[in-house]
């Protein structure tokens, strides 16, 4: 085991990480969804010339469905009989789809075989309060900023720097993220937090520093982050892995577990894809793998349970609020309650597993579109395959359920 490990460190060192880092960020900034939208018959009007019309553009993957409404609205406009006012909403396949998770993630989740286009049906009217909350104006911007607060706090222990964000900045990073404007992003971002981001050399860095200040308090607002922000979604599907076609479609959002998981940095090793869902599913590894699963684990492999309380404002929808200096009190609150759901340090994890060196997952793990390595170091998916609100979204499908 150790020798792997020094083997595996070694092959991480040659890695020339500034180039896989400009490249990674650039596709993942770059990432679109094909979609074809189509009016829900029951509001087209009488008067229009076709009903089969209906609107295919790119949906940027770290983007949210709502800020196409300028566009689909003024596509849609002769033939809807919907009003300016009327709150619009998406559904595939008959689901509602939350507008608060980005439109890459509920694709990746949803979708369980490629579908290009992908084919959504809008709605102006007959909005299903009872399954999504509101989204008035400028509710998706101020569930990103909420998000990115809950990021902050998470990594660096405060939301200080976004709650002293001018509003001119808040414009603009908005606009960099509906845009997809890297460049414009990074600007904003270094002078909220210049130490996270950019350079590609800190993972060689990060395997040669010992005693980091930093990373034993939690890290600092200037320095390299104590936790790294995780939101994991389970679905479970009723075929095999292997032949996702026949899978049923998700017909109700109770069929999909998701969380929030603050996930520690240990000094002196480098946590992997693999770690995240030891901790966060670990039921989701084979029975032999686990034979010397602790009680706290054995707790800890319960079905992923939807909570209100450790998922986060990105959620609930959120609310419009101004950023608010009690919001850090309410979010520490959450990060402790989701601590103490899953009581355990990955190394607790791992030794569950016993000795075996590659434990067996039994799922499919999507992150950004694709089905990444699980011993892929977790620092480098945090700084590259992560939304604009810094939280690393991982999906898992797998043929075992989820209550």
């Amino acid at each position: 085991m150790a020798r792997q490990r020094r083997r595996k460190q070694q092959q991480l060192e040659e890695v020339d990480f500034g180039v896989v880092t400009a490249e990674a960020r650039k596709y993942v900034w770059s990432g679109a969804v094909p979609v074809q939208i189509r009016l829900h018959p029951s509001e087209i009007s009488t008067t229009a010339a076709s009903s089969s019309s209906s609107l295919v553009l790119l949906a940027p993957r770290n983007g949210y469905l709502p800020s196409l409404e300028s566009e689909i609205r003024q596509y849609f406009n002769k033939s809807s009989t919907a009003g300016d006012s009327d709150t619009i909403w998406f559904d595939y396949q008959g689901l509602p789809l939350k507008w608060h998770i980005p439109t890459g993630v509920l694709y990746d989740l949803l979708v369980a075989e490629p579908e290009r286009p992908w084919n959504l049906t809008v709605h102006f009217k007959a909005y299903p309060a009872e399954v999504l909350t509101l989204c008035e104006d400028e509710s998706v911007k101020w569930n990103y900023i909420n998000a990115l607060k809950e990021a902050s706090y998470v990594m660096y222990g405060s939301t200080k720097s976004i709650m002293n964000m001018s509003q001119l900045d808040q414009v603009e990073l908005w606009r960099c993220v509906v845009a997809g404007d890297l460049e414009g992003y990074d600007r904003i971002a270094a002078r909220l937090r210049p130490a996270f981001g950019g350079g590609g050399h800190w993972v060689r860095d990060f395997l040669h520093k010992h005693n980091s200040e930093d990373t034993q308090s939690g890290g600092s607002e200037t320095g390299r982050p104590g936790r790294i922000p995780v939101r994991v979604y389970v679905r479970a599907v009723d075929c095999d892995l292997d032949d996702l076609f026949d899978a049923a479609p998700v017909t109700n959002w109770d069929e999909v577990a998701y969380t929030t998981r603050p996930i520690d940095l240990r000094e002196g090793s480098i946590l992997t894809i693999r770690d995240v869902l030891m901790k966060a599913v670990p039921h989701l590894f084979t029975a032999e793998n686990i034979q010397g699963t602790s009680p706290g684990l054995k707790e800890g492999m319960r079905a992923l349970s939807i909570d209100e309380a450790t998922a986060g404002p990105e959620s609930d929808g959120t609310s419009n609020d101004k950023v608010g200096r009690s919001d850090a009190a309410e979010i520490s609150q959450c990060i402790s309650e989701a601590d103490k759901s899953t009581n355990l340090r990955v190394e607790d994890t791992n030794s569950a597993v016993g000795e075996l060196e590659d434990p067996s997952f039994e799922g499919i793990v999507r992150i950004q579109g694709i089905e990444p390595n699980l011993d892929l170091p977790l620092e480098w998916v945090a700084r590259n395959l992560c939304g604009p609100e810094h939280f690393i979204h991982v999906i898992v499908i797998s043929t075992c359920p989820t209550h």
